[in-house]
């Protein structure tokens, strides 16, 4: 089994070495294991960090669509950095003395270890939750229930969640949100040449209740790190979909915890760039998502470091959030209009 995981799931050989290396300073679980082929897929969270449960944490996920390989790497990369500060970096150990680090770097073990988008049972994991697009969605793309045969696919509608999302959203309600503060990142690859970093929703095009966090969020971004990568815009932006797993998390918080403040965060690495520079990697299938040169796989572990450091930072220091109510209305007015069209969704 061994050589097998080797070959086809290299990542999941990386995650249990430092789930070893780690195992005595964090709080380490098995949420659900998934099989595939008479194999048995783990799918484990890693928490490190205070034990108080409300204390502010940030949380990565990686590897919720199985060619999507970069993502689950680039939470490897980060949980790895935490790992190797805890050993000799004091102001490190004091951040996390008062704040939460978790990792799910490896959601769908069965779609990676298949070379599939889908899971085990050939479900988008992005698209398998109850909830509906208010707008029209692209054909296929948007999620759909015609047949598991065809990409995007939502399960059957009885289904309910499959076992990776439940344990997820599970996982989250017990660990994530009692967190007087959380920002949520998963990462994902493919679409465009751009990095974007996409808030909700992703099924309306609506202002989704915290747009204003989210902008003042960008405003933070853009002036601690004025030469960054990233986009920020609200998913709906590009296009909609049925089924989208932080839509449905996001309302559920909102809903019983207004008082604490939740921020799910999709970084979506544009993959066009890797093949515009190497574009005989479009004949692999792996290829079309993920960076296939070294160096340049390299170069997007390396990118992200600062952007990930200054998230955690943000949950421990949540000034832009309680914003006096003078900014308040300046960034209402300017986040309606840089991504709304001024529409606040009321008419």
């Amino acid at each position: 089994m061994y050589k097998v995981l080797e070959k086809r799931l290299p990542e999941l050989i990386e995650l249990e070495s430092l789930i070893e290396k780690v195992s005595n300073r964090a709080r380490v679980r098995v949420l659900t294991e998934v099989s595939h082929d008479d194999h048995i897929f783990p799918v484990y969270s890693i928490e490190i960090g205070s034990e108080d449960p409300t204390s502010p944490c940030f949380m990565m996920v990686g590897g919720v669509h199985g060619l999507e390989r970069i993502g689950s790497l680039v939470c490897l990369s980060t949980l790895r950095t935490v790992i190797e500060l805890l050993a000799w970096d004091h102001t490190h150990k004091a951040r996390l003395n008062e704040s939460r680090l978790i990792f799910v770097p490896l959601l769908n073990p069965v779609g990676m270890f298949r070379r599939s988008r889908s899971n085990g049972n050939n479900v988008d994991l992005m698209r398998n939750a109850p909830v509906y697009s208010e707008e029209a969605t692209r054909f296929l793309y948007g999620g759909h229930r015609i047949s598991p045969k065809i990409p995007f696919y939502r399960g059957a509608l009885a289904d309910g969640l499959e076992k990776e999302n439940k344990a997820l959203c599970d996982f989250i309600e017990e660990r994530v949100f009692p967190a007087k503060t959380a920002i949520c990142l998963d990462v994902h690859s493919g679409f465009g040449a751009t990095d974007r970093l996409w808030f909700p929703y992703a099924r309306t095009k609506k202002p989704f209740p915290y747009f204003v966090e989210a902008y003042a969020f960008r405003e933070l971004l853009n002036n601690a790190y004025p030469h960054h990568l990233y986009s920020v815009e609200p998913q709906s932006i590009q296009y909609t979909t049925h089924g989208d797993l932080w839509d449905y998390l996001f309302d559920m918080h909102y809903r019983d915890k207004k008082d604490q403040f939740f921020l799910p965060l999709t970084l979506e690495l544009g993959s066009w760039k890797w093949v515009r520079k190497n574009p005989k990697q479009i004949f692999d299938l792996l290829g079309v998502w993920n960076p296939i040169l070294p160096h340049r796989r390299a170069r997007v572990l390396r990118d992200h470091k600062t952007f990930v450091d200054f998230l955690h930072r943000a949950v421990l220091s949540r000034d832009w959030i309680d914003l006096p109510e003078d900014k308040r209305q300046i960034w209402r007015f300017e986040a309606l209009n840089l991504w709304y069209g001024g529409d606040d969704g009321t008419n």
